[in-house]
């Protein structure tokens, strides 16, 4: 089965690379992007066309290649190549895309060579930034993966009701959520069924720091985060860069700023419904305070890359002091041990935090798919992923111990998704807004870091979210929940 799947893949790049291929590319030159081409996994893939295309995710294998991936996308207009087909090319594979890079790749690839090791399937994985772009590419053109991670909560509502029957998120068993924390487990169903499983979660709400250089532990609140920024820019590790999703890190700052004045206010804000919408006295103040508490910090980080800005805390000398994020988006170095020299604080048990997850849906009916999903979010799936090497995984299943965690930053962090926690947890606003709304906020957040005026940009934020024809997808009271 294998051989001749490999076979019947290399007929198809054969096919896709031929004369008649070519012309046809070159006829549609200005209306497609290319195929994206298979790589190895630590290949680093080549932007090869102008700034007018968006390049497909490209396929990732270890000591074999994948087969080329089906779909392109070019400013919104999709070609249906002649190889297209939905999912995998057999039920003893499965194919996954992903939005993962360096470690947090590595640490899911683990996991998964984990379970093609106990199954004899085989997981072809799509490496892709631009996830959105990508798998509405995908879908539209009747060729979706077998399973991908979601782009947000948003994008579980929308990819459940909407497109044909055969290209829409299949339900799945309701026994794999089951003792997921909320509200977590809550925010995969769409019409009281089950369509995405969250397995991989994250707290945002957290404050890093080297102890070698912040000698006093500092303090999470915007009283003290404001004693501690100035005008330098030596204060934060900022990074807003990340491709197609670009401006998201400040999108969780403000998030966060405006869940601490009011959580009430938060949840009206990302179901639309607080008066003013984003042109309210509160999420404008939210925002002149992030502003405000980045200060020199800002003048850099459209460019960083947020992968890469905490590393700033470990140069000599270092060049920045304080970052804010979820654990496995900070992008701590390779130098840095993961059993010590950063620490973090939380803000304090009467304030609500911030998280996400990575919720993983199924497209197709292919066996295979079922299998894997079923396993990644099993309590052995869960333990491959947090305790792999290289791992900054956090699972919200009660079952994951903290033993099972493979450093002591994962397992603080774990316990505050705990019943015992006594915290309340607040899905990250971005994440639970319609796509074309949170896409928006990217921007504007990237906008008001180079120097836009706030005024502006809300108002058109309010625009996009008037032009919205469907309501939010995540009701307000789902949005907030004690974990249980």
């Amino acid at each position: 089965m294998r051989a001749a799947g490999g076979a019947t893949r290399r007929a198809a790049a054969a096919a896709a690379t031929g004369p008649g291929t070519r012309r046809a590319r070159s006829a549609l030159w200005d209306r497609t992007v290319r195929l994206t081409r298979t790589v190895r996994v630590a290949r680093v893939a080549r932007l090869t066309r102008a700034a007018r295309t968006v390049r497909a995710a490209w396929a990732v294998r270890t000591a074999r290649v994948s087969r080329l991936i089906r779909c392109a996308v070019a400013l919104g207009v999709l070609l249906a190549v002649g190889a297209c087909g939905g999912g995998s090319g057999g039920h003893d594979e499965v194919t996954v895309m992903v939005p993962w890079s360096g470690d947090e790749f590595q640490a899911f690839y683990a996991a998964v060579k984990r379970f093609e090791g106990d199954t004899g399937i085989t997981v072809d994985v799509e490496i892709t930034r631009a996830q959105t772009q990508q798998l509405d590419a995908a879908v539209a053109a009747g060729a979706p993966p077998d399973l991908a991670m979601l782009p947000s909560v948003g994008a579980i509502d929308r990819y459940a009701n909407t497109g044909s029957p055969e290209t829409r998120l299949r339900p799945l068993d309701p026994a794999m959520t089951k003792d997921y924390a909320q509200p977590f487990r809550g925010l995969g169903t769409v019409g009281g069924k089950v369509y995405a499983v969250p397995v991989k979660a994250d707290v945002k709400s957290l404050l890093w720091y080297d102890p070698a250089v912040t000698t006093s532990r500092p303090r999470d609140t915007l009283t003290d985060l404001a004693a501690l920024s100035g005008p330098s820019s030596r204060t934060w590790c900022l990074g807003l860069a990340s491709g197609p999703t670009s401006g998201w890190p400040g999108a969780d700052w403000i998030a966060d700023i405006l869940l601490e004045q009011d959580s009430t206010d938060y949840t009206n804000w990302v179901a639309g419904a607080l008066p003013g919408g984003w042109q309210s006295p509160r999420i404008r103040k939210a925002w002149t305070t992030w502003q405000s508490l980045m200060a020199g910090s800002l003048r850099s980080a459209a460019e960083q890359d947020f992968t890469g800005a905490a590393a700033g805390m470990f140069t000599s000398p270092a060049t920045c002091s304080l970052a804010h994020g979820a654990l496995g988006a900070i992008g701590f170095p390779p130098t840095a041990d993961p059993k010590k020299p950063y620490d973090f604080v939380a803000p304090d048990r009467g304030r609500p935090l911030e998280v996400s997850a990575d919720f993983v849906g199924r497209f197709t009916d292919n066996p295979a798919a079922t299998k894997l999903i079923a396993w990644l979010s099993s309590a052995d799936g869960q333990r491959a992923w947090v305790g792999a090497a290289r791992s900054f995984a956090i699972s919200a299943d009660s079952r994951v111990s903290a033993a099972d965690y493979r450093t002591p930053a994962q397992s603080q962090i774990a316990a505050m998704l705990r019943p015992h926690s006594g915290r309340t947890l607040c899905f990250s606003a971005a994440d639970a807004m319609q796509p074309d709304v949170s896409a928006a906020f990217y921007r504007a957040v990237l906008d008001y870091a180079t120097g836009a005026q706030v005024g502006a940009l809300l108002k058109g934020l309010d625009a996009v979210q008037h032009a919205q024809r469907q309501g939010p997808p995540v009701p307000p009271g789902n949005l907030c929940a004690s974990p249980g």
